[in-house]
């Protein structure tokens, strides 16, 4: 089967580590862009962490924002240019730690943007230490024992986001194997349909392998996330005001 690079998707070498899930997410994203005729209308935002590199990969308008305040600066950027198709691409430590409160008004107010969230357990850029999501029992250079339940349970952003009224869209995936790599991609795809259609805001978790920092091969890396992370952070759409 020859490759075909999407056109939204820039043609450089990568910097993620091997087996890193940040650039299955990136094509997706250009692939979906791609699709829908919107790469002149898209503005993407990008946070602190491995996340930031994003705008070194896709031929897009991206703002690089302060350390989880992609919300707020996607919030006006929604608003100051209402016909622009904007998204959020942040980690766990950015969207689930630092940005918390952010995340959680923006979904509360439906604001009319995209979120991918990628979770990859933990803080990949700084050198693996616990995240929000880091799983009970897991090492990290914080937590070289494991996590415990004394450091605080791992937040599910999505069960927790699909409380609230306003948002349109809530789904988890995973880029752990190709099935679920087109389902990820049919997410984002929804996602990014969803604000075209002014139905507000959406936000897709993506499950992501971090070999490097977990330690693990690439292999069993993606094997973690199926064994482990699946476990505790189940796959599915936590809420659809479409049903569909």
């Amino acid at each position: 089967m020859k490759y075909s690079r999407p056109k939204s998707l820039l043609d450089v070498k990568t910097h993620y580590c091997p087996g890193c899930g940040h650039g299955i997410v990136h094509r997706l994203i250009c692939e979906v862009i791609d699709e829908l005729g919107i790469r002149e209308k898209v503005i993407g935002t990008s946070p602190v962490g491995c996340a930031v590199m994003i705008y070194d990969y896709i031929d897009v308008d991206m703002i690089e924002c302060a350390h989880g305040r992609i919300p707020a600066a996607a919030t006006a950027i929604k608003r100051l240019r209402p016909d622009n198709v904007v998204f959020a691409y942040q980690g766990d430590g950015d969207l689930a730690s630092i940005g918390m409160a952010e995340t959680i008004h923006a979904a509360n107010r439906g604001e009319n943007f995209t979120v991918i969230f990628i979770n990859n357990a933990i803080y990949g850029m700084t050198g693996g230490q616990m995240a929000p999501t880091t799983l009970i029992g897991q090492k990290t250079t914080t937590t070289p024992l494991g996590r415990t339940p004394k450091e605080g349970m791992p937040i599910r952003m999505c069960e927790m986001l699909a409380t609230l009224e306003a948002p349109a869209y809530i789904e988890r995936v995973a880029v752990n194997d190709a099935i679920n790599v087109l389902k990820a991609k049919k997410a984002i795809k929804k996602a990014f349909e969803n604000q075209i259609n002014g139905k507000g805001y959406s936000f897709v978790e993506v499950l992501s392998q971090c070999p490097v920092n977990w330690k693990l091969s690439s292999e069993d890396a993606v094997k973690f996330v199926k064994d482990e992370m699946m476990k505790y952070f189940p796959l599915g759409v936590f809420k659809d005001k479409d049903g569909a």
